[in-house]
């Protein structure tokens, strides 16, 4: 059913139930596209959240948008799904076949879009943050002088050759139990970005967490909400060291501590 290097169920398991109203934000048009925006406009300071295949409506995706907003950012997740979020149920269009319908590249484009958009709102620093299909999208965005800081949640069609590229600092959150990511690749990640002294890294690998634990949780489960809020953690404080202290002279003493903002 999954395109190459997203086989398997991981990639598809625990689906949300979409809901255009959940969360705090609203829904604006940034860039051409139907965007959730949570947090002050008047913030200089921007995060760009990629969702996976399931989409910018998925409520634990706008609960993390919310959150990190709260933190006196001001988060952006695109719908570069084109209002096409992949749906298990539908046999007759695996998501081998949804893939070819989005296909990656065309989507760095659209993130680009988003970025010079943000730009044009007069945004001084931009982090970017991407889950399972979104984590290439972000790492392309890493490559070149487009965003301070990329963090990769259980990250989905990222390769050797794309880690060698990056330039920004970049944090690697992924699951022990991948089998998408699996840790014997995360940790040629790390190698490889352990011998660029340049680029800023962080590599962590969550034990017994599966793949897709930091946005397709049960929430009704209390150790599975514990363990992606401890990855959402890091991830927010990844983006305070790179983005919020990128930008001298920002108003920082408004932004709340990440860890007491989570």
């Amino acid at each position: 059913m999954c395109a190459p290097n997203m086989s398997g169920p991981e990639c598809c398991k625990n689906p949300p139930t979409l809901s255009s109203s959940s969360g705090n934000g609203c829904v604006l048009q940034l860039g051409g596209f139907n965007t959730y925006v949570s947090g002050l406009s008047t913030s200089k300071l921007a995060i760009l959240l990629v969702s996976d295949v399931y989409g910018y409506e998925a409520p634990n995706l706008r609960k993390i948008a919310d959150k990190v907003a709260a933190a006196g950012y001001y988060v952006v997740v695109p719908d570069f799904l084109y209002g096409d979020p992949y749906n298990p149920e539908n046999t007759e269009r695996p998501l081998s076949i949804w893939m070819q319908s989005h296909d990656k590249d065309k989507r760095f484009e659209d993130a680009k879009r988003v970025v010079a958009a943000l730009k044009d709102k007069g945004i001084s620093a931009i982090g970017a943050a991407g889950f399972c299909w979104g984590a290439k999208v972000v790492t392309d965005l890493a490559k070149i002088d487009y965003i301070q800081a990329a963090v990769l949640l259980h990250p989905s069609l990222v390769k050797v050759d794309d880690i060698k590229e990056v330039r920004a600092p970049i944090a690697i959150l992924a699951a022990e139990i991948d089998k998408i990511s699996p840790p014997e690749r995360i940790k040629q990640f790390e190698e490889i970005l352990s011998s660029k002294p340049e680029v800023d890294s962080f590599v962590k690998i969550f034990p017994n967490a599966k793949h897709g634990w930091t946005v397709r949780y049960n929430v009704e489960n209390k150790e599975s909400v514990q363990r992606a809020e401890e990855a959402h953690r890091d991830m927010l404080d990844w983006l305070t060291k790179h983005v919020k202290y990128s930008v001298k002279g920002s108003g920082f003493s408004s932004v709340r501590s990440p860890r007491s903002s989570m």
